[in-house]
């Protein structure tokens, strides 16, 4: 075999690997996939969250709540991708750290914390006027849940 054929072969090998590896997100099958966190089925599509790892792994939770704790046990460096259902759109996904958070009593989440995400701060402003409760960033989300 010539020296420029094996080259192509390697060449061809190495960028279906690198394509194969994206980091998109995968759509949460409701009512058959698993959280990779608590075990339990994904039922709830106002509550569903998910990761997408830079390799291409996917994670998906039944619960915002679920996403967080299991960070405590990856190395969130490899993470590419953050996803949280938006609670005013149900199936909708939308990136972690834009989202605005509302712990409210009056709207439960499926492990009981209580935890929505929605698109914008207007949008939880006005959540939390109907249902109570207190807004968070990512950041300050991370941090209630002592992680």
């Amino acid at each position: 075999m010539k020296t420029r054929t094996r080259y192509q072969i390697v060449f061809f090998l190495l960028m279906s690997t690198l394509i194969s590896c994206k980091a998109e997100p995968e759509a949460i099958n409701y009512g058959k996939d698993i959280c990779n966190y608590c075990k339990m089925e994904i039922i709830e599509n106002s509550h569903a969250a998910q990761y997408v790892t830079k390799r291409g792994g996917q994670f998906k939770f039944d619960a915002i709540e679920c996403l967080v704790h299991a960070l405590s046990e990856v190395n969130v460096s490899e993470i590419q991708l953050y996803l949280v259902s938006d609670f005013s759109k149900p199936g909708t996904m939308i990136i972690a750290q834009e989202a605005t958070y509302l712990v409210s009593h009056g709207i439960k989440s499926p492990m009981g914390a209580n935890l929505s995400a929605v698109s914008s701060k207007e949008l939880a402003e006005k959540l939390r006027k109907e249902h109570g409760g207190d807004l968070y960033t990512w950041d300050a989300l991370i941090k209630k849940l002592d992680l």
